[in-house]
């Protein structure tokens, strides 16, 4: 079955706890000495209204999501749920990890979450070009 790219969530099965879910990486967001995601990539800018953390669905939707990609790094939707936080998916190759504050509304929350969403990151992609 092919589905719409522009549906709304609520045309899409909910997602089984053992999916996994992938952040494409900046630069800034990776410590390559000890080849880790910092808590940096999981925080929800304010400032443009972002309502989510964009995730996708496998590792070459996520190459493509980033025009300067250098890292990507697998989450395992289980981890996320047992975080109080959920991915909802929005076509059929992206969706948004929901439930996390704003810094500027939580930041000690907003803080824990991304520690722990970074703890819980694999990086199963790298560039070799930094």
């Amino acid at each position: 079955m092919i589905e719409p790219s522009s549906g709304s969530a609520s045309e899409f099965e909910t997602l089984p706890d053992r999916t996994l879910v992938y952040r494409a990486l900046r630069k800034g967001w990776i410590d390559r000495d000890r080849s880790i995601v910092k808590s940096d990539a999981y925080y929800l800018r304010k400032n443009i209204n972002e309502q989510g953390i964009s995730v996708n669905f496998s590792i070459e939707q996520s190459l493509s999501a980033l025009r300067n990609c250098e890292g990507v790094a697998s989450l395992d939707l289980g981890k996320i749920r047992e975080l109080g936080l959920n991915v909802v998916r929005d076509s059929s190759s992206h969706g948004s990890i929901i439930g996390l504050p704003y810094r500027e509304d939580n930041r000690p929350r907003a803080d824990e979450l991304a520690l722990l969403l970074a703890r819980q990151s694999r990086i199963v992609w790298e560039s070799s070009s930094s």
